[in-house]
């Protein structure tokens, strides 16, 4: 299941500076190898974690992205967007 590439991403976020580091400067290459659909791929590079959610996404893990700001992500924005997915 494509979904679980997301979550796996999102971990590795938090576990992996150096891909944490290289997703900050490079977000489309750095995710360019990752096994995700077109659809997963543009709405990461958007920081749409809405959509994500949406998909199945686990919204836990995906508070990783705003933590340490990678995919345009901040906290703000992604409180903002997460509540649209669960409204």
């Amino acid at each position: 299941m494509s979904v679980l590439a997301v979550n796996r991403l999102c971990r590795d976020v938090l576990r992996d500076r150096a891909f944490r580091e290289r997703l900050k400067a490079d977000p489309a290459g750095t995710i360019a190898d990752r096994d995700l659909t077109a659809e997963e791929r543009e709405a990461l590079l958007a920081g749409d974690v809405a959509q994500l959610y949406r998909m199945g996404v686990n919204a836990f893990l995906m508070g990783y992205l705003c933590r340490f700001e990678v995919c345009g992500l901040t906290l703000p924005i992604y409180s903002e967007r997460i509540r649209l997915a669960r409204s």
